[in-house]
């Protein structure tokens, strides 16, 4: 009898493991297109080339940084920067 009891506990243990991994991985996979379309809405924003190449180099950063940096800001070089310093 202890035996049984062992094995469906493990069996359980086994099922809970396996439904909380499927749940990760659907939650994961269900974040995907919102990660897409963020990014999708980023890439529309405008932004002055020149301003990137400025805030980088005053800044010491990547120009990919200050490029996403500005876009998550709206294009807006103030707010970007304020955002970078604090």
């Amino acid at each position: 009898m202890e035996s049984r009891c062992w094995w469906i506990l493990r069996t359980c243990s086994n099922r809970a493991r396996l439904s909380i991994s499927s749940l990760i991985a659907l939650k994961t996979v269900n974040s995907i297109p919102l990660v897409f379309k963020r990014e999708k809405e980023l890439a529309a924003v405008k932004i002055n080339a020149a301003e990137v190449d400025i805030i980088a180099s005053e800044l010491e950063l990547d120009k990919k940084i200050v490029e996403t940096t500005l876009r998550e800001h709206e294009g807006d070089a103030v707010a970007a920067v304020r955002h970078l310093l604090c």
